[in-house]
């Protein structure tokens, strides 16, 4: 998602403006998980440690499902697996020596990570993690929230409230359309991977291997890039 300006300040305006989904979601998985009887702290520590939307949901869904804490887990860690070519993508942008570079990695979230691509590959690190640092408790106060008046699903539902994260996420997912043809071919392609190993694999075995067109986009990148060079030269 290619957007004018970068920088801290700019992480926080794009933090702020995804605020809103970040904590309407907390609240949903807050109430969700209050009604799988998780009570009130659970929900908010897994928020913290986890951050995760699309993983805590998975969680709990597969708990509500009587899978067991090993199935609910794993269904968990395929669907973050994600993260893994995310983190290759932005690794030559973050800073400093390992320790400093895993922490920094930690800012590594799907709207974050979206908005501060400047194209070609590059990231805005310090985008990334403004953006971060104002998602991370609206999260957390929307599960707390959440936990402690457990809307019920009713509630949800009538409000949109189970929507509002996946219609951002499209949004987002347009924007990037419309800036790159290398971006439309990319998500054609893990489209395309998703709906077939969807056929033949669980859900979130289909995710995790609809990420490979992440690593495609990127060796287009840099054959370009040398090709580039070639051409300077």
């Amino acid at each position: 998602m290619a957007v004018i300006g970068g920088g801290y300040a700019a992480g926080v305006r794009v933090g702020l403006a995804i605020g809103v989904p970040t904590f309407v979601m907390g609240v949903t998985f807050g109430a969700l998980a209050h009604s799988l009887g998780w009570g009130t702290l659970a929900p908010v520590v897994a928020s913290l440690v986890v951050f995760s939307g699309s993983a805590q949901f998975a969680l709990a869904t597969a708990l509500a499902g009587g899978g067991g804490i090993a199935l609910a887990v794993g269904a968990a860690a395929m669907i973050n697996a994600r993260f893994l070519p995310m983190g290759v993508a932005v690794a030559s942008d973050l800073k400093g020596g390992r320790v400093r570079r895993a922490l920094e990695g930690q800012a590594i979230v799907d709207a974050s990570w979206a908005s501060a691509h400047q194209g070609n590959g590059k990231y805005d690190r310090e985008k990334m993690i403004g953006a971060t640092l104002v998602q991370l408790p609206a999260w957390v106060l929307g599960t707390l929230l959440g936990a402690l008046t457990a809307p019920s699903a009713e509630i949800i539902h009538r409000f949109g409230l189970d929507v509002v994260f996946p219609a951002f996420f499209l949004l987002l997912l347009i924007d990037e359309l419309r800036a790159s043809a290398q971006a439309r071919w990319v998500a054609a392609t893990a489209a395309a991977l998703a709906a077939g190993l969807t056929l033949v694999v669980p859900v979130g075995l289909a995710i995790v291997g609809s990420g490979a067109a992440v690593l495609i986009g990127l060796r287009t990148s840099a054959a370009t890039d040398r090709a580039a060079t070639v051409g300077g030269d």
